[in-house]
């Protein structure tokens, strides 16, 4: 079962989205789950990641500041507000679970790609100049 994730659209620079991502539907253990991104051409990056045990969060540098990550456990749901928008956030956004922890490191410590899935279709974010 994948998670959903969706919120995406056209915005401004500057301006604000809020992506939501369903996983009441997920029903194996994992750590923690996650926002990943990828533009065209480009990797499919990391963004930001918030623990299912204690709620810790990360973010990768580009947007400490300017996303905010959140989960409401009552509808097992995981938000990523995320504002100042600019132009280099345009990416297809996916949200997928971590079902792999590496020996000594905590959920979301180190958000490699290959520790996290199903992904889903993911939801486009476009941000113009």
């Amino acid at each position: 079962v994948q998670l959903q994730a969706s919120g995406g659209g056209l915005v401004q620079a500057g301006g604000s989205l809020r992506l939501s991502c369903d996983a009441s539907r997920f029903t194996a253990d994992y750590y923690a789950i996650a926002w990943f991104r990828q533009a065209p051409g480009n990797e499919r990056e990391w963004v930001s990641c918030i623990s299912k045990g204690d709620g810790g969060t990360n973010y990768r540098d580009s947007v400490k500041g300017r996303f905010t990550i959140s989960s409401d456990s009552a509808k097992n749901t995981v938000h990523l507000q995320m504002n100042s928008l600019k132009p280099e956030d345009t990416a297809v956004y996916y949200c997928a679970v971590q079902n792999r922890l590496r020996i000594g490191s905590l959920p979301c410590q180190f958000p490699l790609k290959v520790d996290f899935g199903p992904w889903g279709q993911g939801t486009q974010v476009t941000v113009s100049s």
